[in-house]
């Protein structure tokens, strides 16, 4: 049987926050909420199970391509 529920992002994967409209990398899960760092490092946020999904294709393209634009800018 197929299943329409879309599956969250594990572990090292990237994840949206809806609740924030943030993308980030999902670093665990503490105490029933999702522990995500953003995508260049800094502190990470919790999020409700609920509010984490998969990004759209789109969307991850969009966040990488921020990284690669500031990587550049910083000289790495």
């Amino acid at each position: 049987m197929a299943s329409n529920q879309q599956t969250r992002p594990g572990i090292g994967e990237l994840a949206k926050d809806t609740a924030r409209g943030r993308i980030g990398v999902v670093m665990g899960e503490v105490g029933g909420r999702v522990q995500i760092r953003p995508i260049r490092g800094g502190t990470e946020w919790d999020a409700m199970p609920d509010n984490v999904v998969t990004p759209s294709a789109r969307e991850e393209l969009s966040a990488r391509l921020a990284i690669r634009n500031a990587n550049t800018r910083d000289g790495l």
